[in-house]
Order: structure tokens, then C-alpha cells, then sequence
């Protein structure tokens, strides 16, 4: 068998003093039909990551609703993943040497977990390129397959990509996050879904902290709460620029007295690259007492990241390619404003004038972080703003329902047009 998650249960109810009531009512109507419908979940990995994420807040609501909902991951080795970690980097515009041992290495895996994995699915959610091979290896025939895009493939490299494809093919439905990820040549309109992702406001990344308890966490780790603080959360990726991070905050340190800088980021099971990227950074930062690194064997769990965010001055996402950057919401959820990159998904979360400032470089960022920082009155109109629009458009309960509305449209044989 693939690896089940253990989610344990969530009642969609607490949600409604953030939400509403009509939103909730939605939900449990969109659930209705789809009471005794078996869906599978499947990913690479359980922590680390927006994916992971999604399927713990969405998982366990989706049970609450009714609905016989699971979560997998697959079985993985080093090799994988550091071949699956050259495709997601390849699929964002990377370069990448395709060789037949990558292949090999790739289709035996999808291969395996096909055929670990147990029948009488009525739907199959498979999550990103490292088990995107299953569908053609598995005999479940009865079952919808969804192919779930959570990266940017505007800038795809053509070999990887032309490999992967006829593999994709096996699917039903294919869901990006946003149309200009969608690639030509897949099968027509109505295979494909465009759904934005959410952050859920009740878990224990973005739940609400005391003031005090903020400023303990801070402190236990070395951070002085009463010096401005400059942020970054994200994986140790070369996407997420953390070098150009630390340029901006070596930039601006001069000009904001006492500046410090924290970087925070898990090093994932199924991302190799993760771990080399962190000491690079770590190399790069020397000796300088006021950069703060952290990782999920540190001091970057869920509740020391939604400290660190609540108590930032600013947030940095200073993406050079980015599926979504679900990093923003969170900042913004908790009316942090953000200097955010002008990539994937971050201009989406943030409208000009709404939770932050869109940059296109080193430059545009060191001077919207300095100009923030000094300027409490505009850091605070920004954040606010922000918090409303996430309430709005980006919690978890939306992101279910699109996903209710799009089962409820493949039932039975449906399709999305």
C-alpha cells in the first residue's frame, strides 16, 4: 500500500465566525452528492510545502462534509527525488540533462506505486510531476484522474516536458492555478480546471497568537523584539532568491538602525536540493549575528512561522518563479505588509496598493523594503487592506468549494464544459 496520512478530524463548523454561514451552507450542499464517493489524495511528501498543506486542511474537512476522502504518499528514494527535483526545476525554465537512467529511475518508481495502490476509486487526485506517471500504470480503470499542477510551467523546458506529457494524457482533468500555466496541446477545454489556492486560518501556522506569546517564540531563538525585523518564509529554493534577500537586507541595513533579518524554511523529504541550498545561504550570511536561519529542524515549525510573520516589519517574497506563493497570504492573512515579486501567483494575492508592493528586482525591492520600514503609517493601511482581500478571495473554505463544484461536475461520467 502507498503511505496513508494520518489527518485527523476537523469540524467545517469553526469556520464559520470567519467566513460566514453562507459559505458553510455551500459546502455542505456541494457534499451532499458526493456522500459515498471514494477520493484519493496523492503526493510526494506529508510536511514541507504548500501541497502538504492543502491536503492537511482539505482532507480532514472534506471528511467532516461526508465525503470517504484519503490522503498517500508515495514510496520515494534519494534518486527520485533528485530526478523528480531536476523536472520541477526544469518545468519553471531550468535546464536540465534528461538522461535514460532519469527516465528508468522515474517510470520504475511510478510504476511501484501504481501498483501499491489499492482500487475502487471513484477519483484520483495526483499532485505535481513525481507521481504523474501513475495513472498509466495502474489498472483502476473505473476511476476520474486529476492531474493537480501546483508549479509554474509557463517557461517549461521542451524535453522534460515533452517526456512527462504522453503520461499526462492518461488523465480526465488536469488543474492549474493559473491560465498562463496551462500548456498547448493538452486535450480541450473542458479538461481543464484553473483553481487559486487558500490558506486555512485555523491551523497552526496562521491561527491568532497573543502578542506575548509572539515575543516569546521571537526571544527563545535569539531575536531581539525590540529591533525592526525583515522576513522571509519559503524553501531553501533557488526560485525564492535567497541570496537577493540578503542583498536587499544588506542594502537597506544602513538606512533602518538595528535592521534584522529572518529566514525561515523547511527542508522537505522529497526536495534534495533543499539542504545544499540552506548552506549556501548559510555561507553567504557568515558571520553576520543579525541574519537569523532557521529550518524545520530549528526553529520553523508552523507556530514559530506564524510568530515570526505576525511580528515581521516587513515580509520578503522575492520570487523569481513562483506557483502560486500561498507565503503572501499567509503574511497578509496576518496583516503583514509584503514586498513581493511580480511572478506566478503574487500579483493575483496582491492588487497594487492591497497587502504590499509588486518588484521586478534587487533594486525595486531594497527600496520599497527601506521605504516601509520607515514608514509604520503606510506598513499598517497595507496590511489591512491585505487581510481583507485574503479573507475574501484566499481561506481554505473557498478552495474546497471550487473543488466540490468541479467533483459535482464529474460525477457520473461529467465533464467541465
Amino acid at each position: 500500500m502507498l503511505q496513508a496520512v494520518s489527518t485527523g478530524s476537523f469540524p467545517i463548523d469553526r469556520y464559520t465566525p470567519v467566513v460566514g454561514e453562507d459559505q458553510i451552507r455551500r459546502l455542505r450542499e456541494l457534499a451532499e452528492p458526493l456522500k459515498g464517493r471514494r477520493i484519493a489524495h496523492i503526493n510526494a511528501t506529508s510536511y514541507g510545502g504548500g501541497v502538504a498543506e492543502l491536503l492537511r486542511a482539505t482532507v480532514p474537512l472534506l471528511q467532516d462534509l461526508g465525503v470517504d476522502a484519503s490522503w498517500q504518499v508515495i514510496h520515494g528514494s534519494a534518486p527520485l527525488f533528485e530526478v523528480t527535483k531536476g523536472f520541477h526545476n526544469a518545468l519553471q525554465g531550468a535546464s536540465y540533462d534528461l538522461t535514460q537512467q532519469a527516465r528508468e529511475t522515474y517510470l520504475e518508481a511510478n510504476r511501484r506505486n501504481a501498483a501499491l495502490l489499492e482500487h475502487d476509486y471513484d477519483f484520483i487526485f495526483v499532485h505535481d510531476p513525481q507521481p504523474a506517471a501513475m495513472a498509466n500504470f495502474s489498472s483502476n480503470g473505473k476511476a476520474t484522474w486529476i492531474w493537480r499542477c501546483h508549479i509554474d510551467t509557463s517557461h517549461r523546458d521542451p524535453e522534460v516536458w515533452g517526456f512527462l506529457e504522453p503520461y499526462l494524457q492518461d488523465y480526465q482533468v488536469w488543474i492549474f492555478t493559473l491560465p498562463e500555466f496551462v500548456p498547448p496541446g493538452l486535450p480541450p477545454d473542458d479538461g481543464v480546471s484553473i483553481i487559486h489556492p487558500a490558506i486555512d486560518p485555523l491551523s497552526p501556522k496562521n491561527m491568532p497568537l497573543t502578542p506575548e506569546l509572539q515575543q516569546r517564540i521571537l526571544q527563545w531563538v535569539g531575536v531581539d523584539t525590540d529591533r525592526p525585523l525583515m522576513v522571509q518564509v519559503s524553501r531553501f529554493d533557488p526560485w525564492k532568491d535567497p541570496l537577493g534577500t540578503l542583498e536587499v537586507y544588506r542594502r537597506v541595513r544602513d538606512s533602518v538602525p538595528g535592521l534584522q533579518l529572518a529566514m525561515l524554511g523547511h527542508l522537505a523529504g522529497d526536495d534534495p536540493e533543499g539542504g545544499r541550498i540552506f548552506a549556501q545561504v548559510k555561507k553567504e550570511a557568515g558571520d553576520d549575528s543579525d541574519i537569523h536561519l532557521f529550518t524545520n529542524y530549528t526553529a520553523a515549525s508552523s507556530v514559530e512561522v506564524n510568530a515570526f510573520q505576525r511580528s515581521a516589519d516587513v515580509v520578503i517574497q522575492k520570487s523569481i518563479r513562483e506557483g502560486f506563493g500561498l507565503v503572501v497570504a499567509e503574511a497578509m492573512w496576518k496583516g503583514a505588509p509584503v514586498v513581493g515579486g511580480r511572478v506566478g501567483g503574487i500579483p493575483l494575492q496582491m492588487p497594487e496598493g492591497v497587502g504590499g508592493v509588486l518588484v521586478d528586482n534587487v533594486d525595486d525591492a531594497a527600496h520599497w523594503t527601506q521605504r516601509l520600514l520607515m514608514d509604520r503609517e503606510e506598513r499598517d493601511a497595507l496590511g489591512q487592506a491585505g487581510q481583507q482581500h485574503i479573507r475574501q478571495h484566499f481561506l481554505i473554505p473557498r478552495y474546497l468549494e471550487d473543488e466540490l463544484r468541479l467533483l459535482n461536475a464529474l460525477l457520473d461520467g461529467g465533464s467541465l464544459g
